[in-house]
Order: C-alpha cells, then sequence, then structure tokens
C-alpha cells in the first residue's frame, strides 16, 4: 500500500485502500498497522488534522480492529 508522509512527530505517514476500507499507519518508532473497516471520512479526517497524533489517539486507536504488520 502507497502510504503518504505526514506532518507528525507520532506518526510518520498514512495510507488507505478504499475498496477495502484498510488504513495502514507507519509510526515514527518504526512499527507499522492496519486498521479495517475504517471509513473513507476517517482518513480524511487524520490527513487533515491539526494533530495526527492526537486524531489518531482519539478516533482510531481501541476504535477499529487492527494488525501489526512490523516492528
Amino acid at each position: 500500500m502507497r502510504r503518504e508522509h505526514v506532518d507528525s512527530t507520532a506518526i510518520d505517514s498514512v495510507g488507505y485502500d478504499p475498496t477495502t476500507s484498510v488504513l495502514e499507519i507507519a509510526f515514527t518508532s518504526g512499527e507499522v498497522y492496519r486498521y479495517f473497516a475504517v471509513p473513507p471520512s476517517v482518513h480524511r479526517g487524520l490527513i487533515s488534522a491539526d494533530s495526527a497524533g492526537r486524531f489518531f489517539a482519539e478516533r482510531i486507536r481501541h476504535v477499529y480492529p487492527d494488525e501489526h504488520i512490523r516492528r
């Protein structure tokens, strides 16, 4: 999945597949996670948020099923 860089101290890049509703997030720590059943509006909100890290913590983490891809 192709990811785009975001201006964040916690998140390095974000990718989204609208066909499968999968959101992929690469963190600055090197960790990569995929989140499932994520609506396009949530992806847009993350990309445009003033604080991507805060948006992630409040609207994505512990909300959508996830899979740890790599460490």
